[in-house]
């Protein structure tokens, strides 16, 4: 199941939405040249918050610096396209309801919120080993933009791309619902043991998600447009 696009107008240029797949996008490319020590260097990672860190984690930025800069990194093409699609498809909207300042802060405020529930579930149920692995992308915060979507607008829909090949149109509700879903059933293999869950960190994902559900009408200033 792949969202492809939704039918929900906007009442201006998405200016943050757009500049920040630019930004990652741009960051992306710079870390093409070095991207083994670039991530070592500027990953964030669980033990930086509650130590000990082995190996390349020991040289760890000072936690929150790692968190903002591992909001804009990731580790191969998929992961950045993936993410980026999905920041496009629903970021507009939200960007919308709460006008520019205040979804750039949201989604900040998103990556934090993803990054230590992650920090949470690694310190107490993976151990130290896992908490020395690097982490990275803007999915955390991506996600706390779908939470707030769901919130938003659960019935608006988004054209998915279902079995490979067939497009459809699904409400915002089933796509993220379902989306959601999977997180927690896949957070299953990845809590106690981090190598099953194929290197993706599904707490971020889900501790974002409840962020964008929880925290969206603190930031919401207008109601969003409804398909035309």
């Amino acid at each position: 199941m792949l969202p492809l696009f939704d039918t929900i107008p906007v009442r201006r240029f998405p200016l943050v939405t757009y500049g920040l797949i630019a930004a990652n996008l741009a960051v992306w490319l710079w870390e093409l040249g070095q991207r083994g020590s670039r991530i070592d260097d500027y990953a964030f990672y669980p033990c930086a918050v509650s130590g000990p860190c082995e190996g390349a984690a020991r040289g760890h930025l000072p936690w929150p610096e790692g968190v903002l800069t591992s909001m804009f990194m990731h580790a191969g093409w998929l992961h950045v396209l993936g993410n980026m699609l999905f920041l496009w498809i629903f970021g507009n909207n939200v960007e919308d309801a709460m006008g520019r300042l205040r979804f750039l802060a949201f989604y900040v405020a998103g990556g934090f919120a993803a990054a230590l529930t992650q920090t949470w579930l690694t310190l107490h149920f993976a151990g130290a080993h896992a908490a020395s692995v690097p982490n990275v992308g803007a999915s955390g915060a991506i996600a706390a933009v779908l939470g707030a979507y769901l919130v938003l607008l659960p019935h608006a829909r988004v054209v998915t791309l279902l079995f490979g090949f067939l497009p459809v149109p699904l409400s915002a509700f089933v796509v993220l619902g379902v989306w959601f879903l999977l997180q927690l059933l896949q957070a299953n293999f990845s809590l106690t043991h981090p190598d099953q869950g194929g290197g993706v960190a599904f707490g971020a994902h889900i501790g974002g998600f409840l962020f964008g559900m929880l925290a969206v009408k603190a930031f919401q200033v207008r109601a969003p447009l409804r398909a035309r």
